[in-house]
């Protein structure tokens, strides 16, 4: 099942508001500005596990593409004093809204195309 109508644009809208959000923020961290947009698509590395098989490409793609491990991997830097990692959490949780925004949701083990967000 695949949320649709409103709900999923609303979903959408979320993705970017968390985009121009963790651009705002990265900005306020004082580091090369060319780090962002060099880094926003790294986080695609996740779907690596695609080349081994649909469940563990759909594992690795949506452990990279929740919020869970760029905001830890934030909330470690912050406590540490580390702004360059600050920097690199909030580019990834960037992609995470940036990729929601055009509709690339987290998968089902069927398939690359399935999302929560519908078809691709």
């Amino acid at each position: 099942m695949f949320i649709t109508g409103k709900p999923k644009l609303w979903l959408r809208l979320d993705g970017i508001v968390l985009f121009t959000a963790t651009t705002f923020l990265f900005a306020a961290e004082h580091v090369h500005g060319w780090i962002y947009p060099a880094l926003l698509f790294v986080p695609d590395i996740f779907m690596v596990g695609y080349f081994f098989s649909t469940r563990l490409g759909a594992f690795l793609y949506n452990a990279g593409h929740s919020y869970f491990l760029p905001a830890l991997m934030i909330y470690i830097a912050w406590a540490n004093h580390h702004p360059m990692a600050i920097a690199i959490g909030l580019i990834w949780l960037g992609h995470v809204g940036f990729d929601r925004f055009f509709g690339y949701g987290l998968k089902y083990d069927s398939s690359f195309k399935e999302t929560h967000l519908g078809a691709l």
